[in-house]
């Protein structure tokens, strides 16, 4: 008894997303700067305040993050803002969207040698027309056995993915960068996680509840070492 199936986050595991999401905040800062004084008005705090509360009505993405950026424009002008550059937020956001598909070093490797011995499943979230368009540009869709894309990834989520999937949360690994959405939920239900953690994190994905030692999660430095981590776990499962 070892693991069967292992589940692949997208963004930031599969593909380079952060770093776009970076740029778009970047570039919306420079639009502000023209109206307000960013480092007294907390710009980047009040955004994120406002995407946190957004997330239940817009959901996770570049939609919901380009509409809490002009709310977020609204208020902190004090509805001085153009239309202009409402306009310009828009397009940042449109330019997020269409941002290229860029593999992570070594992962289309890691992925074709940890399918030939598992079934492997995608779980992924956000909006679900920019997801599969990731996925069908990235060039992996074909190496999954199966492809989920979710609203949120929480044991709710993981639970009913893991029952359709028919398979025990103990012969269940995660791999991705989030502790928050990729391994923590899997941990909690007695399942196992792979950390590959991103160079950079947004600040909603780096709240969690782990703490220092986690029996049942292994950490790796790049794409290289998911195998090998991988069957150090089948081990320990086994």
């Amino acid at each position: 008894m070892g693991i069967r199936w292992v589940g692949f986050d997208g963004d930031d595991t599969l593909w380079k997303s952060e770093d776009y999401y970076r740029q778009a905040e970047h570039d919306f800062e420079a639009i502000l700067a023209g109206y307000i004084d960013l480092a007294d008005r907390r710009m980047q705090q009040h955004l994120l305040d406002t995407e946190r509360r957004n997330l239940k009505v817009f959901g996770y993405g570049v939609k919901g993050m380009t509409l809490s950026m002009l709310e977020t424009a609204i208020q902190l002008t004090d509805e001085r803002i153009s239309a202009r550059d409402l306009h310009r937020v828009l397009e940042i956001g449109r330019a997020t969207l269409q941002h290229p598909v860029d593999l992570l070093p070594g992962i289309r490797e890691a992925v074709e040698a940890i399918a030939r011995d598992h079934e492997i499943v995608l779980i992924t979230k956000g909006d679900l027309f920019h997801q599969e368009a990731k996925i069908a540009q990235s060039g992996l869709a074909d190496l999954f056995h199966r492809i989920e894309v979710v609203s949120e990834k929480d044991v709710s989520t993981y639970t009913r993915v893991l029952q359709e999937l028919e398979v025990a949360p103990a012969r269940f690994a995660m791999i991705g960068n989030s502790l928050r959405s990729d391994i923590e939920p899997v941990i909690q239900l007695g399942g196992w996680g792979i950390h590959m953690p991103y160079h950079v994190t947004w600040a909603l994905e780096a709240e969690h509840g782990l703490g220092a030692e986690v029996p049942n999660l292994v950490t790796v430095a790049a794409a290289v070492e998911l195998p090998a981590a991988l069957a150090g776990i089948e081990a320990r499962a086994g």
